[in-house]
């Protein structure tokens, strides 16, 4: 028995490390899959997509009834402003995830008032400008995921004027 006990020891090591590594690296891994499949418009530009089907799903599992807009953003060239335009009479909500798939911020219409909204995404340390909602987060990398409830799938092309109003940009001289 004694001569088994240093490999299941290395096992029980070698096994322990593995699954911290998976840990640690997996989240990283799936959000540069979802920023890629959803950064159709390209980093800190915002996207609005077509709705799901069965043949058109870019992220696992979305919801048919929402209409999706995406903004995969990179804050190593500075902040990015997301303008957000809440379409009247729907529920919408945006939120941010950084590059370790964490919530790092979300607004609902209704917490907005039904009004149009800005915030502002940074590191520490970078300059934003003053009196805009700030939200700081310790990744460059991200995505902010705009969601709009829609009653029916027909109605996506009538409200894509206002949805389109809703925006994503590196924020260029913040002061």
């Amino acid at each position: 028995m004694r001569r088994w006990l240093g490999p299941i020891l290395f096992g029980l090591i070698v096994a322990a490390a593995a699954a911290w590594a998976a840990i640690l690296y997996i989240p990283y891994g799936l959000m540069n899959v979802a920023m890629e499949r959803l950064g159709q418009g390209g980093t800190n530009s915002m996207s609005h997509g077509n709705l799901a089907t069965p043949e058109r799903q870019p992220v696992v599992r979305p919801s048919p009834d929402l209409a999706y807009s995406s903004c995969p953003y990179d804050l190593s060239k500075g902040p990015v402003a997301i303008d957000v335009t809440p379409v009247p009479g729907r529920y919408s909500s945006l939120s941010l995830f950084d590059a370790a798939t964490d919530v790092i911020f979300v607004r609902n219409d209704v917490e907005a008032g039904g009004k149009p909204y800005r915030i502002i995404v940074a590191r520490e340390g970078q300059a934003v400008p003053a009196g805009v909602e700030t939200v700081r987060t310790n990744h460059d990398r991200g995505i902010a995921l705009i969601r709009l409830l829609l009653k029916d799938p027909s109605e996506i092309s009538a409200l894509d004027t206002v949805r389109h109003q809703s925006s994503c940009r590196t924020v260029i001289n913040p002061k």
